[in-house]
């Protein structure tokens, strides 16, 4: 996660700890991972990972206790290519692909020739729609395609918790006791209160991952410009990386090292939950 001194409308992931080759090391704990019943694997996939503990802070801003984030963080060789795919993934599958020109084919008119073939003193001309005249057809203009690119869902989920781990390891992250029903009506001078007894600024760009977000909660920060309050159902990789601070509920933590530790287990269930962050990533596009 990235400082205030970022420059604007720029992700600043990449500038977090995981990504530089400073003196700052983390106890990781590489493991090989391999399908099961699968014979000799030449490449099997690099997963490392990577304790941070996060402070726990009160509806009033106090500290009253500590937590842990132990998520999958791919390796620091590989992480800026396993975060870059994904979220070039991400953006290029929000593409619509509708831009349609027409071709001088296609193009209305120009069913007569313009003037003589020859004695003129013209170059010859068969039509008035060539893309050499005004009104003509368009040359290699774009036609309605498919951008979508496919990544697999192991790398994508690596892809997020690595970005989440960063932001945690670089002191970008808090975890703050539930405050849903702190909020008896909504109000944004409340809740801009509470950001600053949690040490954010409201200048900054501040990421929520909550379980669930009470009506007042969502109606007090809606109007808050830098502030995204995202569910595990719409939680993607380009809010993660366009934040300068995460901030946790304990149940959201709870989640992340159910979800993306290291012990953690893929069903059918998470596949869908996945389906569902790519949506979510193309509302906050949108």
């Amino acid at each position: 996660m990235a400082s205030s001194a970022t420059a604007p409308n720029s992700l600043s992931f990449f500038s977090s700890s995981l990504f530089l080759s400073s003196s700052h090391q983390f106890p990781k704990t590489y493991i090989s991972v391999a399908k099961l019943g699968s014979g000799r694997v030449s490449k099997p996939l690099s997963v490392a990972s990577q304790l941070a503990t996060l402070p726990i802070i009160s509806f009033e801003g106090e500290k009253i206790g500590e937590t842990y984030l132990d998520l999958k963080t791919a390796p620091e060789d590989t992480a800026r290519a396993v975060v870059h795919r994904a979220i070039v993934t991400d953006l290029q599958n929000k593409r619509r692909g509708t831009a349609s020109t027409l071709t001088r084919g296609e193009v209305r008119g120009g069913g007569i020739k313009p003037y003589a073939q020859k004695k003129t003193g013209h170059a010859r001309r068969g039509s008035q729609r060539t893309p050499l005249r005004p009104g003509g057809g368009a040359v290699f203009g774009p036609k309605p395609r498919d951008w979508s690119i496919k990544i697999n869902r192991k790398e994508k989920r690596l892809a997020i918790s690595t970005a989440i781990s960063s932001a945690a390891s670089a002191e970008g992250a808090i975890v703050v006791e539930e405050f849903g029903d702190k909020f008896e009506k909504p109000k944004t001078k409340d809740f801009l209160a509470a950001m600053k007894r949690w040490g954010l600024d409201p200048k900054e760009k501040a990421m929520f991952l909550m379980m669930d977000v009470e009506e007042n909660v969502a109606k007090s920060g809606r109007n808050i410009g830098t502030l995204r309050m995202l569910t595990p159902r719409t939680l993607n990789l380009f809010d993660i990386l366009n934040s300068d601070k995460l901030v946790l509920t304990p149940a959201a933590v709870e989640f992340l090292n159910a979800r993306y530790g290291v012990d953690a287990l893929e069903t059918d269930e998470d596949e869908d939950d996945d389906e569902d962050s790519t949506e979510g990533a193309e509302e906050t596009a949108e």
